[in-house]
């Protein structure tokens, strides 16, 4: 288990920040990078070892590529990085998809086993620093980065501690330079802890609360009504955007504590108009992850309408897989997939259709396909969906009380983008840019204050629940 909130919040971060203030510059870095190998040894003392072997691998293969580079062999440059890439996909595969893997074939092939075929355990966010290992061997071998001579800071990069166990997946490209000059400055630090305060703030008062009706709804859903399972996978949804959200909220915050730029995840995915939409707004950095390291070395949209449409298939199946070892996520992403491919045949057709209801037809696919996310078994999710299209009746208030309510309420509300409408009232008026730059960051402080004291206080009365990507 990693740290408890309450543990992180008031000991654990206090103490790296204050180390990390008092080093002297050359050896920052390595601060950091031991203190991120505590954190990570402190839930998963064993896997520690499968994080420390990704880090020297992938420092090795990178020295290497970028020798055959030097020395213009080709074959030995292509070769080094295969091997590199077999090396990271190896080990998420025997961990997390092997299992699965030895299951289907077994059931294809019709084979009986007497024992149920072991499951390892899975690495905290396994998924997460692989794919920024692959990040780092595919940008050295296009040349877009020089290869890192410090094993301290590529483990720094593929360990850092804010982002490390749930994101955002950062690329090499993009943290390189921030690895040799990072700043902490008074003013990244104030909107650092901002920032995380709002993390925080998200997922222990909205995502926690809105869990509680989403279980209660999925677990029991034989005994709602259709109402209450329309309800349950609304609350499932707020409860996914505010928690992985309020992570990278928190990731961002942390990094900017430390003098690092950590990427965007989100930008309101609820107000998109379309499945492609979406995708430009949620998980932003797996998505683009995967639109530069697979859909366009697989030919994009450049090599005609169906391999196009067979590029976003196999994008959406591997997005769906990389979410955990199941067919249920595969099948979340091939909705996804399929309604992109949707979208693009009809392309014309949606663009003239009348914007609320590009908005509904959004929000109604990615609700249903939520169930899939949620569900623990096939089955379950085609209960489920029947139960959200057969007219029963139930009982609301055995499920959702006012207080609840009023959480659903203050989310779909933060859900929208509110700043986009400020800064044009900002851009319009010279009273509200005076308004704006005299209060806005102390109201800005005061606001992070309530919300993390709130959120400390709520912690502090409740057990510890983990973020929903922790297990992937």
């Amino acid at each position: 288990m990693v740290f408890s909130s309450i543990t992180f919040v008031f000991f654990f971060l206090p103490f790296c920040l204050l180390l990390y203030m008092v080093t002297p510059r050359v050896l920052k870095n390595t601060v950091l990078l031991m203190c991120s190998l505590f954190f990570y040894a402190w839930g998963e003392p064993i896997f520690v070892i499968v994080m420390l072997l990704s880090v020297s691998l992938n420092y090795i293969f990178g020295i290497l590529i970028d020798y055959a580079n030097l020395m213009n062999n080709r074959f030995m440059r292509r070769n080094i990085f295969l091997i590199g890439i077999l090396a990271n996909l190896g080990t998420l595969i025997v961990f997390k998809y092997a299992a699965f893997i030895a299951e289907n074939i077994t059931s294809v092939l019709n084979i009986s086993t007497y024992e149920p075929i072991p499951q390892l355990p899975l690495p905290l966010g396994i998924s997460f620093f692989t794919f920024q290992g692959l990040s780092y061997l595919v940008d050295v071998y296009r040349t877009t980065s020089r290869p890192q001579a410090s094993l301290i800071d590529i483990g720094l990069y593929i360990a850092f501690f804010p982002q490390l166990i749930a994101g955002p997946i950062v690329r090499y490209k993009e943290f390189a330079d921030q690895l040799a000059h990072h700043p902490m400055t008074m003013d990244s630090f104030a909107q650092g802890i901002r920032r995380f305060s709002l993390g925080l703030g998200k997922k222990v008062l909205i995502a926690n609360q809105t869990a509680l009706v989403a279980d209660q709804v999925f677990s029991n859903v034989n005994d709602v009504g259709s109402t209450a399972a329309w309800l349950g996978v609304i609350f499932y949804s707020i409860q996914i955007f505010f928690d992985f959200s309020g992570y990278s909220d928190m990731a961002i915050g942390l990094g900017q504590m430390f003098g690092f730029r950590i990427p965007e995840n989100f930008h309101y995915p609820y107000a998109a108009n379309s499945i492609r939409d979406f995708w430009q707004r949620w998980h932003i950095t797996l998505s683009n992850w995967f639109r530069d390291y697979v859909y366009i070395p697989l030919g994009g949209n450049r090599k005609g309408i169906i391999r196009t449409y067979l590029n976003l298939y196999i994008v959406f199946f591997l997005t769906g897989l990389w979410h955990g070892a199941s067919w249920l996520f595969i099948i979340w992403g091939l909705i996804h997939g399929t309604m992109m491919v949707v979208e693009r045949i009809f392309d014309q057709q949606f663009n003239r259709m009348w914007q609320p209801l590009r908005h509904f037809y959004t929000l109604f696919v990615v609700l249903i396909a939520w169930v899939f996310f949620r569900a623990e078994t096939l089955p379950d999710a085609m209960k489920y969906l029947y139960v959200m299209i057969t007219p029963t009746n139930g009982n609301l208030n055995l499920i959702v009380d006012t207080q609840l309510w009023l959480v659903l309420i203050i989310a779909i509300i933060a859900s929208l983008p509110l700043d986009n409408w400020y800064q044009g009232w900002i851009s319009k008026s010279s009273v509200a840019q005076s308004i704006n730059h005299t209060w806005m960051p102390i109201t800005a402080t005061l606001f992070s204050l309530v919300i993390f004291s709130l959120a400390v206080l709520f912690l502090s009365a409740n057990t510890y629940n983990p973020f929903i990507y922790f297990r992937f």
